[in-house]
């Protein structure tokens, strides 16, 4: 993935703005590749990934998720034999140490023995194509049933299989498959799934036999025109296309899907619970970030008006700006929070140098 130019230019000083030469300005790409700007605005037809949505999940310790971005499928589920019972309580989905916390816990509630949470960006955001992408530790155990996905936003109208089903990360918690990663696609073929409920599907499993859930690892898929690639940290494991499909089968990855986060308990993929399971088992969430093919993150500068300055950047991208004083490198950057695009600044006459960045997320 690539995340934006190295490439370093520093500004000539006849391109300063006479009335303020001290003020320098400063452009980042995505994970803070740095760029000297001039005064006028760069232009770019080179495109690359950028986060256009995102959740670092940093509210407050106890809170719920972010109700602008996240729902939930609530009650006993119906499907795949699963045992657990949905909620929207803290107890089974909240917000701790800056990570999204999905707690299965082994508890009557609503007729089942078990509870969860399944939370969906569904009626709130969808996309088609980009990078999907989510940072998470992942829980273990017979009968635990973890997931990373995403389902059509017709599926209210067209149902499933056919509104497509991209599985970004799944993982059955027994001892055979803990260092395993599933990548999958489902759709239809011949009214029903493809392969007969298989999906089209790749593995990915950790070297050694280490267990996803000892550690964090970083889930992924890109998703471009006829083309799906599945991403376990760094590794490429899995690649669909339409010739991948079996034969009947429809391609239907042309449109807009929304994220599902869940644990399931029980089903008939991973078997339930067989007593040797302990409970809480929790899925922990760092972020999830979707990424969109645009134009490079850069701050144009205006023409001073009034002695003061105006920075614009892309809308479109998630990023904020920075500050810091005397030199572009260092350690001592700062949020300047709640900054929208345009920015004016106002110079301050008792700094030699003030350098701007975008930093994203």
């Amino acid at each position: 993935m690539k995340f934006g130019s190295k490439h370093l230019r520093v500004m000539k000083p006849s391109l300063v703005p006479s009335s303020l030469p001290q003020i320098k300005w400063l452009v980042a790409c995505s994970a803070f590749a740095l760029l000297f700007l001039q005064a006028s605005a760069q232009t770019s037809s080179v495109t690359q990934w950028n986060i256009v949505w995102d959740d670092e999940f940093n509210q407050p310790d106890g809170s719920l998720p972010d109700p602008t971005k996240w729902g939930y499928d609530t009650g006993a589920w119906p499907y795949n034999g699963e045992l657990e019972y949905y909620t929207t309580r803290t107890n089974n989905a909240r917000i701790q140490g800056g990570n999204l916390v999905i707690e299965a816990d082994q508890e009557s509630y609503g007729g089942r023995n078990y509870t969860s949470a399944r939370l969906k960006t569904q009626y709130k955001w969808s996309w088609a194509y980009g990078r999907m992408e989510a940072r998470i530790q992942i829980p273990r155990g017979q009968g635990i049933w973890p997931a990373f996905w995403m389902l059509g936003t017709n599926y209210d109208s067209v149902g499933w299989p056919t509104c497509g089903e991209i599985d970004i990360m799944e993982n059955i918690g027994n001892t055979n498959d803990q260092g395993t990663d599933h990548g999958t696609i489902h759709g239809p073929q011949n009214g029903h799934d493809y392969n007969n409920g298989v999906g089209v599907t790749g593995t990915y499993t950790l070297p050694g036999g280490a267990a996803l859930a000892d550690d964090f690892h970083t889930y992924a898929i890109e998703w471009t025109t006829n083309q799906i690639k599945w991403f376990l940290d760094t590794n490429i494991f899995f690649t669909a296309t339409p010739a991948s499909l079996p034969g009947g089968s429809t391609w239907v990855f042309t449109q807009p899907q929304f994220l599902i986060l869940n644990v399931a308990v029980g089903g008939g993929w991973p078997g339930n619970p067989d007593g040797t399971t302990v409970f809480p088992q929790q899925m922990l969430v760092d972020y999830v970030r979707v990424y969109q093919q645009t134009a490079p993150l850069a701050i144009s500068v205006a023409s001073p008006s009034n002695g003061n300055f105006t920075l614009s950047w892309p809308t479109n991208i998630v990023c904020h700006l920075q500050v810091q004083t005397n030199s572009p490198v260092g350690g001592n950057w700062s949020d300047l929070p709640g900054t929208t695009s345009p920015y004016v600044v106002t110079p301050d006459p008792n700094q030699s140098a003030v350098f701007y960045r975008l930093a994203s997320p």
